[in-house]
């Protein structure tokens, strides 16, 4: 596992320490994997969303990439 050291904002360290004192995390590093954990989540969604709405092309290859080369 590696360590990080990094700057923290004083409104995310009054949020980090709220969240120790209200036992949703043991520590100041549980918080932070924490959130990395939702962030990545998030982002995969988003990705998958983003998936859905990407063209679906069908058809011969050859004539796919011919039309798609003259635009």
């Amino acid at each position: 596992m590696t360590t990080l050291s990094i700057p923290i904002p004083t409104e995310l360290e009054i949020f980090i320490q709220r969240e120790i004192e209200q036992k949703r995390s043991p520590n100041k590093a549980a918080v932070v994997r924490r959130a990395l954990h939702r962030l990545a989540e998030e982002e995969a969604v988003a990705a998958v969303l983003r998936s859905h709405n990407e063209p679906v092309l069908r058809g011969d290859l050859r004539k796919l990439i011919k039309k798609l080369s003259t635009k």
